[in-house]
């Protein structure tokens, strides 16, 4: 069964919208055991995109970037399981990667939108690259930042769950404030210390429920997920691969990613880490614009 609550308001038009206004919708919609909030922001008439964020990120990640495309692209926004406003009223494996899935091809479906563009960051990231994989025919490209098909051998995803385990019992009995600080200490994050915008992307995630986020990282987190390795070679997806240079992990994982899918592209930005649409907002917005026009 589906329902919606819907809060609408047009924006005053400006430039090339004084005939078509933007839109900014902000929505829920109950699908199966999910409770999933979203945002629509943009030219109605455009392409869709489809942002997912990253763990304990929300919809409003990619707001820095949007003013970017909202003239030309309708951007859809969605808090994904145990983030923002989503909520998940069923078993706990609804968190998980298949069912997550299923969920968001529902929901584009229930909206109207096909062969929308799909772009996600990290954990976002590699859920849509389990979408392009799985649900070819819905996308009409991806965009991965910072991503990964998960870890090759069984041995590597339990000793990734182990680590896990220890994050998710912080959060479930620690004073969340102290845990985020551990969270960004990781040396993964490091550059993002230096980024003005830092502050107040820790404050966002302070409303998120630790409780939920362990529930996420549990059943969606990378030891969780099946390995997608074996699965590149037959993507026909248009696929582009972002990361920094500074982010040698993801840099390594992202050139054998190139190699093993033949849809792929890589791009490494200079003088940047994990985080590249925060870290080189502007930068990352013309990348993506570039790309979605075909430029």
């Amino acid at each position: 069964m589906f329902s919606s609550h819907t809060k609408n308001r047009l924006c005053r038009p400006s430039g090339r919208f004084f005939f078509d206004r933007m839109i900014r919708i902000e929505q829920k919609l109950a699908i199966a055991a999910y409770h999933f909030h979203y945002r629509l922001v943009g030219n109605p008439r455009g392409p869709t995109l489809l942002f997912l964020h990253g763990f304990m990120g929300d919809s409003h990640d990619f707001d820095g970037i949007l003013p970017y495309l909202w003239d030309d692209f309708c951007c859809l926004l969605v808090d994904l399981p145990g983030h923002g406003q989503t909520q998940v009223i069923g078993e706990d494996d609804f968190y998980g990667m298949k069912k997550t899935a299923i969920a968001l091809i529902h929901l584009l479906e229930q909206i109207q939108r096909s062969r929308v563009a799909l772009i996600g960051y990290s954990m976002g990231g590699r859920l849509a690259l389990y979408l392009a994989l799985h649900f070819p025919d819905y996308f009409s490209q991806v965009i991965l930042e910072s991503a990964s098909p998960g870890l090759k051998t069984a041995i590597a995803r339990q000793q990734r769950r182990e680590q896990d385990a220890q994050w998710i019992e912080k959060l479930h009995h620690e004073d969340f404030s102290q845990v985020l600080t551990q969270w960004y200490q990781q040396p993964l994050f490091a550059s993002l210390h230096h980024q003005a915008d830092f502050p107040g992307l820790f404050a966002r995630r302070l409303s998120n429920s630790p409780q939920n986020l362990a529930k996420s990282l549990q059943y969606l987190g990378t030891g969780q997920q099946p390995s997608l390795w074996e699965k590149l070679h037959q993507n026909t997806v248009s696929m582009l691969l972002l990361v920094g240079e500074q982010d040698h992990k993801f840099v390594a994982i992202n050139r054998e990613m190139a190699l093993a899918s033949p849809q792929s592209q890589l791009e490494i930005f200079p003088h940047c880490g994990h985080n590249l649409h925060l870290e080189k907002s502007t930068i990352f917005a013309h990348c993506l614009a570039r790309r979605l026009s075909g430029s």
